[in-house]
């Protein structure tokens, strides 16, 4: 009987491990192609590092670090949610970024988080100062010439929840964002929410990278997340990459967790694209 009872707790603690992803860290390749990216960053190659939330990879994140490395980004996008507004430590959130500085050019918007804090003016300075490109509602232009495609980033709409609908203040900042880039130019665009597809889609936007949704929390066999920020009950938009008439929008399940601290089948994310020109 002791011998059964010892089975069946190394059964269930097995079980557990396999569907606790708190602590382990799985990296995710895509391959985005599109006819409007320049041949000249054919095979770029795009890390997403989002909604760290104040987890920890390692010593100063040594295991999330030696991760993004094997990976030899082009560029790496921070998609916001890099601090948790309930455990806010601004100087072990920033214990990465000299690391990634140093392996490639460092893109950044705000999550709702980073808005919640109050502290969003500390936390840009802190990342512009280290070398992070902060995106406020702005884009900059990589390249030269015709082989020139632009980045733009918008800040989380949490900003002008006193002001305009979200719906609204997404519609206002990616103008704003992509005011000054030339026309036909490829842009991608980094934002928070990937709810705000339709959005995105409406404006032509062609290439859009997300975080937010946190995979769904817990991710269900054949049906998906199943629950999220900003989409409730069983969201569509959880991970992976979504096609809308000439949109396409990249979703990282994340890295940490805020409200609830746990993950069941849905391992914290680092998402690895490599772009591609037909």
């Amino acid at each position: 009987m002791k011998k059964f009872l010892l089975f069946l707790l190394l059964i269930a603690a097995a079980a557990a491990y396999a569907v606790y992803d708190n602590g382990r860290l799985s990296v995710t390749d895509y391959t985005v192609t599109d006819s409007r990216i320049p041949e000249s960053f054919d095979g770029l190659k795009i890390v997403q590092v989002s909604d760290v939330h104040d987890a920890e990879f390692g010593g100063e994140q040594a295991d999330l670090i030696e991760a993004v490395r094997r990976e030899n980004p082009d560029y790496i996008f921070l998609t916001g949610d890099f601090i948790d507004s309930n455990r806010y430590d601004l100087d072990r959130s920033m214990a990465m970024i000299p690391a990634l500085t140093g392996m490639a050019e460092v893109f950044y918007v705000t999550g709702n988080h980073e808005v919640a804090s109050n502290e969003v003016d500390a936390i840009t300075s802190a990342l512009s100062n280290a070398g992070v490109r902060v995106l406020r509602n702005e884009a900059m232009v990589v390249g030269s010439g015709n082989s020139s495609i632009a980045i733009a980033g918008i800040d989380d709409p949490l900003t002008g929840v006193a002001t305009e609908e979200e719906d609204a203040f997404t519609r206002h900042a990616i103008e704003r964002a992509t005011a000054n880039v030339p026309e036909r130019m490829f842009t991608i665009l980094l934002a928070h929410r990937p709810e705000q597809f339709g959005t995105y889609t409406e404006l032509d936007i062609p290439l859009v990278f997300t975080g937010h949704a946190h995979g769904g929390q817990v991710r269900i066999p054949f049906v998906g997340g199943l629950n999220s920020p900003g989409q409730g009950w069983f969201p569509e938009l959880t991970s992976g990459v979504h096609e809308s008439d000439s949109t396409q929008l990249v979703i990282s399940r994340g890295l940490g967790n805020s409200q609830i601290p746990l993950r069941l089948l849905n391992t914290p994310e680092i998402v690895s694209v490599t772009l591609r020109s037909e």
